[in-house]
């Protein structure tokens, strides 16, 4: 094996270093920013922008203590529950009936449903907020649930297809010919091999229910107690100011749950959507 030049090691760990510190420092930015005093976004202090030359958790503590954030995260964490259950159980079924069975207008389904990912979500945001208020359910946390779960599914299902047909039917066969049913044999042997894509599935609902703005911003206008956790810290700016600290610790609190659910599932998260993806 040819051994890489010393000279080429350098500079390939520079650029590497380099592009790590250009990922990194937005967020050690934002972390510097909530520990300041008052609500400056910059310091003139050339030192402060790399390190903490001054910190104070005041603004942790109005954000958490003054301010309603608690309540928009638990709104947050309900919404996102919520699009994360329905989103498993609607896919998980529909993916593997694609990829199962053979049943007329299956193959127009699975191009109708490519189509539709073509097009972005907002695009759909006034015929969603419509529909919603024509269900009764616009301005309601549940409305905002069921346009998230909505957005999910094309992808979702998708993903969960394709990673159902890496497993063989065989399977499924065998554990009917032993006495299991049609859904024991789902149940008991698709769906435990299928739990990387499955943490997918779980990581995209959730992701749709907990850091989405736009759709949750128009969806649930008002009142402040209703709104989501990234809605309510955008309305804390107003036309004369704009709280820069309290941006930066309320993100840095509202990213946590983010951080907790990846850690959780990011050992299934590259099989599932490698081998989803590569499946027709």
């Amino acid at each position: 094996m040819k051994k890489t030049p010393a000279g080429l090691r350098v500079l390939q760990y520079s650029i590497l270093v380099l592009a790590a510190f250009f990922a990194f420092y937005p967020v050690w930015f934002a972390i510097l920013a909530s520990g300041r005093v008052g609500d400056r976004l910059y310091t003139l202090n050339f030192a402060g922008m790399f390190f903490p030359t001054e910190w104070t958790f005041e603004n942790y503590r109005v954000m958490l203590f003054e301010k309603p954030l608690l309540l928009w995260l638990r709104n947050s964490l309900y919404v996102a529950s919520a699009t994360t259950v329905a989103s498993l159980l609607i896919t998980t079924a529909a993916a593997f009936a694609l990829s199962r069975f053979r049943f007329y207008g299956r193959e127009f389904m699975l191009i109708f449903l490519l189509a539709i990912q073509t097009f972005p979500g907002v695009l759909s945001l006034v015929a969603v907020a419509q529909i919603l208020t024509a269900m009764g359910l616009y301005r309601s946390h549940e409305g905002l649930i069921l346009a998230y779960t909505i957005g999910t599914l094309v992808f979702s299902t998708w993903n969960m297809k394709g990673y159902f047909d890496t497993i063989p039917i065989e399977l499924e066969e065998a554990a009917q010919i032993d006495g299991c049913g049609p859904l024991q044999s789902f149940v008991r042997i698709a769906l435990p091999l299928a739990r990387p894509a499955l943490a997918v599935t779980a990581m995209l609902g959730f992701l749709s229910g907990w850091g989405d703005y736009i759709f949750s911003s128009v969806l649930i206008p008002a009142p402040d107690s209703m709104k989501l956790a990234v809605a309510g810290l955008f309305s804390l700016a107003n036309d004369q100011s704009v709280p820069w600290g309290y941006f930066a610790s309320g993100g840095m609190i509202i990213i946590l749950p983010t951080i907790i659910v990846f850690l959780a599932l990011q050992r299934f998260l590259v099989g599932g959507l490698t081998a989803g993806g590569v499946k027709g």
